[in-house]
């Protein structure tokens, strides 16, 4: 039982680097992580129900709301009451929320340029298909 030699814990130190890393490109967005990938899923499909994030992310909507909530005060997104159904939230980009892909499209290219030489990308999607994997072997959450 040596913590070394454990695999969750390999994940949530190497996630924990992940963020960390990930830091300095996103202050210039005014983005934190969570906030980033809430982001990610909003530019593949706008307008999205926030149950509808939150199965995309593996997030409840108690942890989603306040990320949502930040990012509505930052003018990137707007949250707005269905009108089918009051009980469901529809999250949807703002113009401002939009043009931000831009910026967050140059900082992925930094970000993956400064992993350069120490990561290559063949290594790095290896290891992204093995983590979908586990968490297809790990079950939905």
């Amino acid at each position: 039982m040596r913590l070394d030699e454990q695999l969750c814990f390999a994940l949530y130190a190497a996630s924990r680097a992940m963020t960390q890393a990930y830091q300095p490109f996103l202050a210039p967005l005014r983005l934190t992580y969570p906030q980033y990938v809430v982001m990610l899923v909003l530019w593949e499909g706008d307008g999205l129900t926030v149950s509808e994030i939150g199965e995309r992310l593996r997030l409840d909507s108690g942890t989603l709301t306040p990320l949502l909530k930040r990012l509505e005060g930052l003018g990137y997104v707007t949250r707005r009451r269905s009108l089918e159904d009051e009980r469901r939230v529809l999250v949807s980009l703002t113009d401002q929320g939009r043009e931000l892909r831009k910026e967050a499209v140059a900082m992925r290219q930094n970000m993956v340029c400064s992993l350069q030489g120490r990561m290559d990308l063949q290594t790095g999607e290896q290891l992204r298909e093995a983590l979908k994997g586990l968490m297809v072997v790990l079950g939905p959450s």
